[in-house]
């Protein structure tokens, strides 16, 4: 189990921050790439191509780590949302199908497709949240329902950002291609935490953002797309998306077709070297500590909160369908109002959930931060 990184963080020891799945705070490490890039643009005249091509690959390359892809097949975007219309674009969804989300999910994987369903000819089908917490149950029994419109996508985050409560990709993977189905997984609350391998996996299309979980800035995030779809048209026609469109040689737009791999569907604007050199810095810090050593540490603290709120009368998931990182709490009579601004001033910061608490550990969480949210806890709630 990976010890506690608290020193690599600027948090206060009387801040007991279980938020990780809301931000996650920089480490030191990922602020001093920021500050480099700062006065890196700030003397702009010293910035070579070569060193911009270098961050370019140092992102792929640290961001395919953490999820057993090719570099190549990687692409630079800025969020979830713009990975999903990217997929929306390339996607063959069939008129007369069905696009599978799941019930409250984030809006990230689910809007795209109620947008463009009614042109499109198909429907949108979302499955109801399951009453004993297994969500993966309960896409397999969608997918595999009888006499439902043919499956074109499953389109959903592996971990549900609400309840906390975990999809087995792998058997998910499985039915949808029985099904001919393709798959999108919006992988923000598991890249870097839990094992994820796109090669064995297989998916379509596989999305992660860098401000949670990963320890990155805001607006930068990572589209996986299978080699199978690298073809598709890119969703901004950018020179950098092109074999030669060159500022320094006439002719300008000497060679118009689309570069080889995911790179044709990075972002315009993809050089922001200020934001692109902390997501490395962050992403490279989550491969070092581990997967399996970061997961058996927030899994160990989620199971002290677990036993610590065992006769709290709150409701909480299986630990064998929720993720290790979060702890869901539901309240039978409602959660009380308030209760979360009166836990943040006690210097407790946690986050609501369609009606529930959502407690969000990482690296930086420690023995004193559980005791310090269950003491704030048991006083107010």
């Amino acid at each position: 189990m990976l010890a506690c990184q608290r020193e690599e963080f600027d948090i206060p020891r009387d801040v007991a921050y279980l938020n990780a799945a809301s931000w996650s705070p920089l480490p030191r490490a990922v602020q001093e790439a920021g500050h480099a890039g700062i006065a890196r643009k700030a003397r702009p005249w010293a910035i070579t191509a070569d060193h911009m091509a270098g961050q370019f690959s140092r992102a792929r390359n640290a961001a395919a780590a953490l999820i057993g892809a090719g570099p190549e097949d990687i692409a630079l975007i800025p969020s979830i949302s713009y990975g999903v219309a990217v997929a929306g674009r390339i996607l063959p969804v069939a008129a007369g199908g069905r696009v599978l989300v799941l019930g409250d999910d984030h809006s990230s994987p689910v809007l795209e497709w109620l947008q463009h369903a009614p042109a499109g000819g198909y429907a949108v089908e979302a499955v109801a949240n399951p009453a004993d917490g297994d969500w993966t149950a309960a896409i397999l029994a969608a997918i595999a329902r009888p006499g439902a419109a043919p499956l074109s996508l499953v389109s959903i985050s592996s971990v549900h950002w609400a309840d906390g409560g975990l999809v087995n990709l792998d058997a998910v993977a499985q039915a949808a291609r029985a099904a001919c189905a393709m798959l999108l997984v919006d992988a923000t609350h598991h890249a870097g935490v839990l094992p994820l391998d796109v090669a064995a996996l297989d998916p379509d299309i596989l999305i992660f953002p860098t401000y949670k979980w990963v320890l990155g800035p805001y607006g930068r995030a990572f589209l996986y797309v299978a080699k199978r779809w690298q073809g598709g048209v890119p969703l901004e026609q950018t020179g950098a998306s092109r074999r030669r469109v060159s500022s320094e040689a006439a002719p300008y737009m000497a060679d118009l077709g689309f570069v080889e791999g995911a790179a044709r569907f990075d972002m315009g604007e993809r050089d922001h070297l200020i934001g692109l050199e902390m997501a490395s810095v962050g992403m490279e810090l989550m491969a070092e500590w581990g997967t399996e050593a970061i997961s058996a540490r927030l899994g160990w603290l989620t199971g002290l909160l677990e036993e610590g709120l065992a006769d709290a009368g709150v409701e909480m998931p299986a630990q064998g369908l929720r993720a290790p990182h979060v702890l869901s709490l539901g309240f039978p009579g409602g959660m009380k109002p308030g209760l979360i601004e009166a836990l943040a001033e006690a210097r407790v910061h946690v986050a609501p959930r369609l009606g529930r608490l959502r407690i969000s550990p990482h690296v930086y969480n420690d023995e004193a931060d559980v005791a310090a949210f269950l003491k704030a806890f048991r006083a107010l709630a």
